[in-house]
C-alpha cells in the first residue's frame, strides 16, 4: 500500500506536460499579434479558450507566453496549474490547484502559485499519512477534495476563495481567501483595512448581533454564541468571542466586508461554511479608507 501511496504522489507532482502546448499558445499568439489594434478581441477570447481548454499542469514557458498577450490580463485571471484525481475502493482524491495570471507583477504571482501548490501538497501529505494508519485494519474510506473559485471579480479587486473538503464518513469543508489589488498589484490583509486593532471586538460584537438575530427569525439557525436572558447548551469558553486578528475575510463584489468561518468553527456542521457580511457604517470610522470598502 505504502509503494501504491508514493507512487500516487509521484504521479501527482510529476504528470508530464505535452510539448504542442507551448507551441499551440505561440502559434496562436503569432496569428492574431498583428490584429490587436483592430480587434483586440480576437486575441484575448482564442487565448482564453486555450487555457480553458488546457486547463492543467502549466508550465513556466507556458505562463512567459500568457504573459506576452497585452490584453490577456483582463480575462484570464485564475488558471489551473495542476490537477490530480484518484479513486479506489478506499480512497476518492480531486485536487485541483489554481495559479494566478496576469497580474503585472511576476514576483506576486510567483509567490501565490508556489503558495496554492504547498497547500495542496501539504494536504496530500497529510492524507496520505491518514491512509497509511486507516490500512492496518477494519473497513474505511477517505476522501480529500480542493478546488477553488473567484468569488469577486472587479476592476480594483479579484478575490480567489481555495476550499478543501475532508471526509470519513461525514465531511467537513474549509475556505481560504486571497484578496489581490489588481491596481496596485498587493495582497489585502484584514489589518491593513483598520487603522488599529479596534476592528476585532467591533466586527466581533457585530457578527454576535447578527448570529442572534438570525436565530430569532429561523429557529432552523444554531450558532455557538451567548444569547441574552438564554442558558447556553455548552461551556462559555467554546462559545464564540471573537474573531482572529487575520480572520478568513472578503470583500464582495458590492465592496462589502465579508467575515468567513470554517465548518464547526461557530456552528454545527450541518450549518456549513457560516459568513456574515459587516455593515460599513459599523465600522467606517476604523477604515483607514473607503478605497475597497464601500
Amino acid at each position: 500500500m505504502n509503494d501504491k501511496l508514493n507512487r500516487m504522489r509521484r504521479e501527482y507532482e510529476s504528470i508530464p506536460i505535452p510539448d504542442e502546448l507551448n507551441e499551440m499558445v505561440n502559434r496562436t499568439i503569432a496569428s492574431r499579434r498583428t490584429k490587436i489594434k483592430a480587434m483586440p478581441w480576437l486575441v484575448s477570447a482564442a487565448a482564453a479558450c486555450i487555457l480553458l481548454s488546457v486547463g492543467v499542469n502549466t508550465s513556466p514557458a507556458f505562463a512567459k507566453a500568457l504573459s506576452e498577450v497585452p490584453v490577456l490580463g483582463q480575462i484570464v485571471k485564475v488558471i489551473t496549474i495542476r490537477e490530480y484525481t484518484e479513486q479506489n475502493e478506499n480512497t476518492d482524491v480531486n485536487l485541483k490547484t489554481p495559479g494566478i495570471a496576469g497580474t503585472g507583477n511576476p514576483e506576486l504571482e510567483q509567490s501565490l502559485n508556489t503558495k496554492y501548490l504547498e497547500e495542496n501538497k501539504k494536504l496530500y501529505e497529510g492524507f496520505k499519512d491518514e491512509v497509511a494508519q486507516l490500512e492496518k485494519g477494519g473497513e474505511w474510506h477517505l476522501g480529500l477534495e480542493s478546488g477553488y473559485e473567484v468569488v469577486t471579480d472587479t476592476d480594483r479587486l479579484l478575490t480567489l476563495s481555495r476550499y478543501v473538503v475532508e471526509s470519513a464518513g461525514s465531511s467537513a469543508e474549509s475556505r481560504k481567501y486571497d484578496t489581490i489589488d489588481k491596481v496596485n498589484q498587493i495582497v489585502i490583509t484584514l489589518p491593513s483595512l483598520f487603522s488599529n486593532e479596534r476592528y476585532i471586538q467591533v466586527i466581533s460584537d457585530n457578527i454576535k448581533e447578527q448570529m442572534c438575530q438570525q436565530m430569532k427569525d429561523d429557529p432552523s439557525k444554531v450558532y455557538w454564541v451567548e444569547q441574552p436572558g438564554i442558558k447556553p447548551e455548552m461551556p462559555k469558553e467554546q462559545l464564540f468571542r471573537s474573531i482572529a486578528k487575520d480572520q478568513n475575510f472578503y470583500i464582495n463584489q458590492d465592496g462589502k466586508l465579508v467575515i468567513s468561518f470554517n465548518e464547526y468553527d461557530v456552528a454545527p456542521g450541518s450549518m456549513g461554511v457560516v459568513e456574515f457580511t459587516i455593515p460599513t457604517e459599523a465600522i467606517q470610522d476604523l477604515l483607514v479608507s473607503n478605497e475597497y470598502i464601500q
